[in-house]
This record gives C-alpha cells, sequence and structure tokens, in this order.
C-alpha cells in the first residue's frame, strides 16, 4: 500500500536547511515501512546530511558554490537572474529525492544524520515535496 502527501515547506533563505522535524511533524508513519519524499522544483534539492555540526553544512554550500559558479558568461539561460541556472545544476548534482526505511514507526536516520533541503536560489518560495509511505 501506497500513501502520497504533499508538504510544503516554509520559505527558506539561500542554504542548506535542517527540515526533518517540520516534515515528519506533518507525516504520519506505520510501524514499518519506507518513506521516500520527492521535490517538486529543479532548483533545490534533498539530501541526508550530517546534524551536528553547522560547519558541515557551510563548508558544503562553499564546495558546491565552487563546483558551479553564478558566472552568467557560462550558461545560455541567464534571463531568471544568475543564481537560476547555477541552482539548476546542483539539484541535478544533488538530486531530488531521498528514501528513508522506517522502523517501530520512526524514520531510520543515523545518530549523526538529518533530512535537509538544500535552497540554491537567493531567494524563492516554500518548496513542495510529495511524501510517498510504503507499508
Amino acid at each position: 500500500m501506497v500513501k502520497n502527501i504533499s508538504l510544503t515547506l516554509k520559505p527558506k533563505a539561500r542554504g542548506c536547511h535542517l527540515v526533518t522535524e517540520e516534515v515528519l511533524t506533518q507525516l504520519e508513519l506505520p510501524q514499518s515501512g519506507l518513506l521516500q519524499l520527492f521535490i517538486q522544483h529543479t532548483s533545490a534539492a534533498l539530501s541526508i546530511q550530517e546534524n551536528a555540526s553547522p560547519e558541515v553544512l557551510s563548508d558544503l554550500s562553499r564546495a558546491l558554490d565552487r563546483l558551479v559558479p553564478e558566472d552568467p558568461s557560462l550558461y545560455q539561460h541567464t534571463e531568471e537572474g544568475p543564481d537560476d541556472m547555477p541552482a539548476h545544476v546542483k539539484a541535478a548534482l544533488v538530486g531530488s529525492h531521498v528514501s528513508l526505511p522506517i522502523m517501530n514507526g520512526k524514520v531510520m536516520l543515523g545518530r549523526w544524520q538529518g533530512i535537509y533541503l538544500l535552497e540554491f536560489r537567493n531567494t524563492a518560495g516554500g518548496r513542495t515535496l510529495i511524501a510517498s509511505i510504503l507499508k
């Protein structure tokens, strides 16, 4: 059995944002199964990352900025601003979904792991996720 739920995350500034609680408080998880989260946007991504050290997230953001610079001379698609095309490339590199096992009614994140929204636009609205719960 699959249950699909649409969730909207509050707007976030550019960067990496821990959204574990924001997501899980909107869901009723079964005792066992699989949770897949899919982001319906092409300029942001989802990732499982360390939730203990904030330096990991700022380092990750800076590393992605170095890999994919905001240099309009590098891109043909520029009409939506200098951060748009780099945001699409970063989202393609990181990915649009994460899957998490569910045991005893909880997602089985590791001790130092959290669910993160990686926001690549300078200004963005709320982001929509589709949560698919398989049990």
